[in-house]
Order: C-alpha cells, then structure tokens, then sequence
C-alpha cells in the first residue's frame, strides 16, 4: 500500500510540474487568439461605420459635412477601440470603372511613361498626367465615390512583440459608391502634354 501511496504522490507531482511547463504556451496562444478576435472586431466595426457614412456622403445635403460625417465615424469606431485614431480621403471618379486608374495618354515612344510632350487625357483637370485620375473630395452628382478610412490603434494584447509583430495595429476600410442623381453630372475632361 506504502508503494501505492509514494507512485500517486509522484504522479501528482509529474502532473504539476507538466502543469507548469504547458501553461505559459497556453495564455500564450490564447492571448494570440483574443488578439486576432479583437482587430477582427475592430475592423469589422470600422467597415460598418465606413460603409454608412459614405451612404450619408451620397446625398446632395453631405456638401461641406464631411468633416460632421468623419467625426460620427470617428465616434462610433472610438466608443468600441477607445484610443483609436482615424484618417479619411475621398476621391471622385466620373464612374466606377474610372476608380483608381491612371489618365489615358498616347504612349508614342512605348516606354510605359507619359512624357515627352505626349498628349493625355487629363480627366481631374489638374494640368499634369496623374496615375489616379479621381479628384480630391465629394465629386458632383452621379459620380462614384471612394471613400476610405484608416484606423490605427494600440494592440490590446502584448504578445504580439514576442513573436516580432509591431505594437500598433492599423487597418484600412474602403467603400465605393455613386452619389445620388441631384443634377447633371459635369464633365472636366480636358487634353495635356505630359513634360
């Protein structure tokens, strides 16, 4: 019985000590998994909040209340990721196929690059060829809209530096939609040369 006694002991004492070996490897994956979960979270709350602001900012009314706009998404996404800190552009395009592509140009020497007073399609009417021919802000009516916000935060859980991941997370949500049909849409489209 005395042998039978002494072999428990030491299995409790096996089980500790395994116990104690396991355990930091543990709160470790789990405080990497709270953290996936909670940029997860953050974002889904910052694409939520982007995708109805840029609904507001359709409408004719949203002409100078982006900064009003802004602030609500910057108050919704705060109340949930409280030291967060938001950035936001807007670029209009005369439609959705136009979004973030370069200005049409006539590449005459096919070297892949406006330049040598080749003539281009200067569609913000900015006077120099642009590799993104959306123009800074709400646009008019009817044109399409990309509107994007970026959120950086603190991490909430420190484990992220034991495995060499920065200390700050940041996210980007984008949207893309057309305002409403209020008037006419305006045509800008004017022809440059590229220097």
């Amino acid at each position: 019985m005395r042998a039978l006694h002494t072999l428990w002991r030491a299995r409790e004492a096996a089980t500790a000590a395994e116990f104690a070996l396991v355990l930091p490897v543990l709160v470790s994956v789990l405080m990497g998994m709270f953290d996936m979960g909670y940029n997860m979270w953050a974002t889904t709350i910052l694409q939520g909040a982007v995708q109805q602001a840029a609904r507001a900012s359709t409408l004719e009314s949203a002409s100078g209340q982006t900064a009003t706009i802004d602030a609500k998404v910057t108050a919704r996404v705060q109340q949930l990721v409280p030291s967060a800190t938001l950035a936001f552009k807007r670029k209009a395009y005369t439609n959705f196929s136009n979004v973030s592509t370069p200005e049409d140009y006539t590449d005459t020497n096919a070297n892949g690059a406006c330049d040598n007073d080749e003539a281009f399609e200067d569609a913000n009417g900015n006077g120099v060829w642009d590799a993104d021919r959306g123009v800074t802000g709400l646009g008019g009516a009817r044109d399409a809209v990309l509107y994007s916000a970026t959120m950086s935060y603190p991490r909430a859980f420190p484990m992220a530096a034991l495995v060499g991941l920065s200390s700050t997370v940041s996210t980007t949500a984008t949207t893309v939609l057309r305002n409403q049909p209020f008037k006419l849409q305006e045509a800008s489209t004017k022809v440059g040369n590229c220097k």
